[in-house]
């Protein structure tokens, strides 16, 4: 009998490279749109949530994460859990995937995927608002699409930024979070806010705006005037026009039009800049699509490597 392989986050992060993992990205969307669904159960504050994907030609993946917010204070994660990935052509299972190694790769991945098709290709000045997990992760991605670019983060709390410029040396610090986004080719934004922090008359001709951190419907990272200024594009129109406060309340208000939007991924020809002035923006909205897609090409890079 085969061994079901347990792929951990430090066996995953050796194999892969973002550049590969964009290309699997731009080549699973030519497949057969996905089925997708979430479910959530409640314990008080304890949440445990399983996104699912099926996607004909690719397989199978069920995201599993327990978020039990008490556990920092005996000094454990707050979210632990896994991706299983089954077979495609008879649900087997293949693979469990550590579940922070697929947020990672899939999140920034997501990010990246989008630049390298909308942000200019000399960019040289690139912004990363919030200095959290991601912040970091998406440092790494982006410096390997682009090696010669200044990065510099700004952060709600000073610490925070100062801890993750302690921790990557070539990375400024700015406490002007207006002034930083006027001179940045590139602005790429973590937060977790509620009230937009990226104004529509801060931004200048030629940038790409990358917005990660909003998920709920009521988080939003930019004002209707930076969606009003920008041409829009977004990861998928299934998980972000109806779910997420960044287009959601816009929409809801008359401010902007699900029309407005460009392309998602199942279009992902038509993510290209029509001139160097224009203002491009991208909504990464995630989705289990792309955990799928994610987890697929760690297994592939896993197997690559072992067989």
């Amino acid at each position: 009998m085969t061994s079901i392989p347990f792929i951990t986050f430090s066996q995953g992060e050796a194999l892969l490279d973002w550049i590969g993992l964009t290309d699997a990205f731009a080549a699973s969307h030519s497949l057969p749109k996905a089925q997708i669904g979430d479910t959530f159960l409640y314990r008080g504050a304890d949440t445990l949530l399983s996104r699912s994907a099926w996607i004909d030609g690719l397989g199978i993946a069920v995201k599993t994460a327990s978020i039990f917010p008490e556990n920092p204070a005996s000094g454990k994660p707050m979210v632990n859990g896994g991706v299983n990935l089954y077979s495609d052509s008879d649900g087997t299972l293949e693979a469990i995937v550590d579940f922070h190694l697929v947020t990672k790769w899939k999140t920034a991945g997501d990010s990246l995927t989008a630049a390298r098709r909308l942000a200019r290709p000399d960019s040289k000045n690139i912004l990363i608002v919030g200095a959290g997990t991601v912040g970091r992760s998406l440092h790494d991605a982006y410096s390997t699409l682009f090696p010669d670019a200044e990065f510099t983060v700004w952060n709600r709390s000073a610490k925070n930024a100062e801890e993750m410029a302690t921790e990557r040396p070539s990375i400024n610090l700015t406490d002007d979070l207006e002034g930083a986004i006027r001179k940045a080719d590139i602005v790429t934004s973590a937060t977790m806010t509620t009230e937009p922090l990226i104004k529509g008359e801060w931004l200048q001709a030629g940038q790409h705006i990358d917005l990660i951190g909003a998920y709920r419907p009521d988080m939003r990272e930019v004002d209707d005037m930076a969606l009003n200024r920008a041409r829009v594009f977004v990861d998928s129109l299934d998980t972000t026009v109806e779910h997420i406060g960044e287009l959601k309340i816009p929409i809801e208000a008359g401010h902007f039009s699900k029309d407005d939007i460009v392309a998602d991924y199942y279009d992902i020809d038509s993510f290209k800049r029509q001139s160097d002035d224009e203002i491009t923006l991208f909504k990464n909205g995630g989705g289990a699509h792309l955990d799928l897609m994610t987890s697929r090409y760690i297994l592939d890079r896993w197997r690559a490597t072992t067989t």
